[in-house]
Formats: structure tokens, C-alpha cells, sequence
């Protein structure tokens, strides 16, 4: 059966999938002030974070459209998948499942299954490429249902930032109980719950918060000689390979992966932030 993986664009794919016609990214929205983009394949980070940092206020970021998404469920693909950030974090889940409904609408009905990730970034990645393995798989399209809505629940997701008032600011720390700290040598290490963003630790600097953090991966993770570790970081390659050393020569993951963040992720992980997916 032909298929269609969409994703928003928090999801950063590897390189040899960008073109790959399987794939689609749809863009969110990024503005700071007057400076207004869209994060597609023309996002450039080391202009869009000088923008954030001569910006005095906060940056933000807009979901894409139903009408956006339901263009992209357009397709000859027989069986589509859409993969989005967490729904407590952004409401491109909800415009992605309002598509689906529009798309039956206007063209008729249609094998379309909406992923809401509750995770971001590389967590989105994880489902991408599951789906994708899936797929070639042969496996029938109600059973991929099933297997990535529990794949989905196994998915781990911890990051450290260096700096954490974006997502203070536009709300996305609702679930952090006691976010004790701003002092700039003071380090939470943080997490994903059930798509919400959790403080899993706190150290002193950025070092032991990376080291605090590859050993929550390392105790947490289950079988991962048969999962892939994905390392997202904003502008910091040398912390990202810090941790993937730290992690493999503990762990041994049948794959690690390690990219630049696109523009939400960017915007919220902000210049020296790390996302771990497992």
C-alpha cells in the first residue's frame, strides 16, 4: 500500500528524508515583533535566534491551518499518517484532526490516522520513522493504528536549556509544580509526561545537568538495543555529541541520531538547548 507520513514542523527529519516524498512538513508560524516567518526548508537559525535576542519581548509561534493540513492529507497515498506536537503544548493537533474531518468533507472518506506525539522535536521523529518501519513492514493500516499509539507511550523525551523564559512565558511550564530557580548556574533537567513538560531534576551548571540527564536516560530506557536514541540541539553540536558518547558507552541503542533544531524547536529550546528522545 502507498503511504503518506505528514508532520508539523517541530519534527526535525534526517537529512536523507527531507526530500523524500513519503514525508511531509508542515510549517508552523515564528515571529518575534515585526520579524514573521514560516519554519520550512528556507528556516535559518543563526539569523532567526539574533532576532530573538534583539527582540525584547517574547517569541511565539502560530499552528498551521486545518485547510494547511488537509491540503497535505491531499494525496494518491492510500493510507495517511499525521504526526504533531503535544496537544497541551500547541493546538496543531486539534487543526490536525479538524482536517481529517474537513478532508471527509470534501473528498469522501480516507485512511487518515492523527498521532498527537505528546512530546516535540525528536520525539516526533521517533513516531515518524516507526511509522515509516511499519509501513514497509506490510503491516495493515489498523494494526499501524494500534502499534503507534503504543509505541507513542513508550517514548521518552528529557532536555536540558540553558535558557527556559520562552517557554515560561507562553505558558508551556503548567505542568512544572516548582520550577525552583533562575539563577543562571541553577540547571533543571526536564521531561515529558504525558505531553506535558515536567522537572524530572535540577543541578548546578550545565555539565552535571547533561550528565544528570543521560542517566535518567540510561536507567529509564527498556530494551534499547531495539530503539533509537534521537539528540536535537539548538546551535550546541558539541554538547549533542557530549551526550550521545555519555549515553552509548552505557547504553547500547541500535541507532543514535543527532540533529540541528528547526525553527519551533529553536524557538522553544532556545541557543544551547538538548532534547533527548529514546
Amino acid at each position: 500500500m502507498s503511504y503518506k507520513i505528514v508532520v508539523d514542523s517541530c519534527c526535525e527529519l534526517p537529512e536523507e528524508y527531507l526530500k523524500d516524498t513519503r514525508f511531509e512538513r508542515v510549517p508552523l508560524g515564528l515571529e518575534a515583533g515585526e520579524y514573521q516567518i514560516l519554519d520550512d526548508e528556507s528556516f535559518n537559525q543563526e539569523e532567526f535566534l539574533r532576532k530573538v535576542a534583539e527582540y525584547p519581548k517574547c517569541p511565539k509561534s502560530s499552528c498551521p491551518s486545518p485547510e494547511r493540513f488537509m491540503e497535505a492529507y491531499h494525496t494518491e497515498a492510500e493510507h495517511v499518517y499525521c504526526v504533531t506536537l503535544s496537544s497541551h503544548l500547541s493546538g496543531s493537533y486539534n487543526s490536525a484532526v479538524l482536517a481529517k474531518e474537513l478532508y471527509a468533507e470534501k473528498y469522501g472518506e480516507k485512511k487518515i490516522h492523527v498521532v498527537d506525539s505528546q512530546s516535540a522535536s525528536g520525539g516526533e521523529t521517533q513516531l515518524a520513522l516507526k511509522l515509516m518501519e511499519l509501513e514497509e513492514a506490510g503491516m495493515p493500516f489498523e494494526k499501524i493504528v494500534e502499534e503507534i499509539e503504543n509505541y507513542r507511550d513508550s517514548v521518552q523525551t528529557y532536555f536540558v536549556l540553558d535558557n527556559l523564559e520562552t517557554l515560561r512565558k507562553n505558558g508551556r511550564l503548567s505542568g512544572v509544580k516548582a520550577l525552583v530557580a533562575s539563577t543562571l548556574s541553577i540547571k533543571p533537567v526536564m521531561g515529558g509526561d504525558k505531553g506535558e513538560i515536567v522537572q524530572r531534576s535540577q543541578t548546578i551548571g550545565m555539565k552535571k545537568a547533561l550528565s544528570k540527564m543521560v542517566e535518567l536516560v540510561v536507567n529509564e530506557v527498556k530494551e534499547p538495543s531495539l530503539r533509537r536514541l534521537i539528540i536535537t540541539h539548538c546551535n550546541a553540536p558539541q554538547r549533542a555529541e557530549q551526550v550521545k558518547k555519555m549515553v552509548l558507552e552505557r547504553v547500547p541503542f541500535r541507532e543514535c541520531i543527532i540533529m540541528d533544531t528547526c525553527g519551533v524547536s529553536s524557538m522553544y529550546a532556545n541557543d544551547g538547548g538538548v532534547i533527548v528522545t529514546t
